[in-house]
C-alpha cells in the first residue's frame, strides 16, 4: 500500500510540471555539444519544428524563410519574399503560421503551393506595430506578440499581446508590458507564458476558457527573446545564452552558443534535438528530453 501511494504522489508531481533535473548538465545528451549547421545569414529567427521534426526558421533582414531536412541534414532555402516573417509555428495541418513583421500581418502559410492567407492585420481599425512571436493553442487560436521593433511611432497605442480566437476575433490580453516579445503556452492549454523583453521579465499566465488570461505570475526574473519548453515543463529563453529553468522557475544552466541565441525550438528524428537560431547561424545540441510540442 505504501509503494502504491508514493506511485501516485509521482504521478501527481509529474502532472504538475515538476522538473526531474538538477541541473541542465542532466539535459544535455552525454557527450554533447552545440553544432553549427548552417550559416551566412543576417538575423536567424523564429525557428518551428513540424511533425517530421524538419525545421523552418527565419532570416529576418533577407526577407527569407528557409527549411532544415530531417533526411538530409541540411538546409534550404524555402520562401522568399516572406513578409519580414519573423516568429513561426507550425499547426496540425502542417501550415506555416508566421508573424510577418513588414506586413503587420499574422499569415497562414501553405508549404506546398507558398501561398498565404492573412489571419489578423489589425485590432480596432488600426494596423499592427510589427507581430513578432506566436503560438497556435489546440483550439486553434493564436496568441502573438505586437512590438515595435521600428524606426516610427508605434501604431498601436503601444506593445502588448493578443489573441485570435478560432472564429477570427482578435482580442488584446496583454497591455502592461514595455516590449512583449517571445511567448508559448503548455500543451494542455492551461498555462502562456509571455517575455517581456525591455521589462527584464518573464512571466505565466493561467488561460481562461475564452482565451483571456488571469493569475500574472512573475516566474523568471529575465527577459528573453524566443522560447520553447520540453516535454517536462523546463522553460528555455535566450538571453546572451539559452538560460534553463524549471517549471517552478529555478535555473538549472545555461547552453553557451558561438552566437548571442534569439531563438529555440525541439525538433529531429526523436525530437530530442535543440535548434537555436543565434545572428548569422542555426546551431543545434542533442539533449535527453523531447519538445513538449514534438512528435
Amino acid at each position: 500500500m505504501k509503494w502504491l501511494n508514493l506511485l501516485l504522489i509521482l504521478i501527481f508531481l509529474n502532472s504538475c510540471g515538476t522538473s526531474e533535473f538538477k541541473s541542465v548538465d542532466d539535459i544535455i545528451a552525454s557527450g554533447a555539444s552545440v553544432k553549427q549547421l548552417a550559416t551566412g545569414y543576417k538575423f536567424t529567427e523564429g525557428p518551428a519544428n513540424d511533425a517530421e521534426g524538419n525545421v523552418y526558421f527565419s532570416d529576418i533582414p533577407n526577407n527569407h524563410i528557409h527549411f532544415w531536412s530531417v533526411e538530409t541534414g541540411k538546409v534550404s532555402l524555402f520562401m522568399k519574399n516572406s513578409g519580414g516573417a519573423n516568429g513561426l509555428w507550425i499547426n496540425d495541418e502542417g501550415k506555416i503560421l508566421a508573424c510577418q513583421g513588414n506586413n503587420r500581418k499574422i499569415t497562414m502559410i501553405d508549404p506546398k503551393s507558398k501561398s498565404g492567407i492573412v489571419l489578423a492585420s489589425m485590432y480596432k481599425g488600426r494596423a499592427f506595430n510589427k507581430p513578432n512571436d506566436l503560438w497556435r493553442d489546440s483550439k486553434g487560436g493564436i496568441y502573438f506578440s505586437d512590438p515595435n521593433y521600428r524606426k516610427e511611432p508605434t501604431v498601436q497605442d503601444g506593445e502588448h499581446v493578443y489573441y485570435r480566437s478560432p472564429m477570427g476575433k482578435v482580442t488584446r490580453v496583454i497591455d502592461d508590458f514595455e516590449r512583449p516579445n517571445g511567448l508559448i503556452g503548455t500543451k494542455d492549454g492551461k498555462t502562456l507564458y509571455v517575455t517581456d523583453r525591455n521589462g527584464g521579465k518573464t512571466f505565466s499566465y493561467s488561460i481562461n476558457p475564452n482565451g483571456t488570461l488571469s493569475n500574472k505570475t512573475k516566474i523568471i526574473d529575465a527577459g528573453s527573446d524566443g522560447m520553447t519548453l520540453d516535454e517536462f515543463g523546463n522553460i528555455y529563453i535566450t538571453t546572451k545564452t539559452v538560460e534553463v529553468y524549471s517549471p517552478q522557475g529555478v535555473k538549472l544552466g545555461d547552453i553557451k552558443t558561438p552566437e548571442t541565441p534569439s531563438n529555440v525550438c525541439f525538433g529531429g528524428k526523436d525530437g530530442k534535438t535543440l535548434f537555436i537560431t543565434a545572428r548569422k547561424s542555426l546551431y543545434a545540441i542533442e539533449t535527453n528530453v523531447k519538445g513538449m510540442f514534438t512528435k
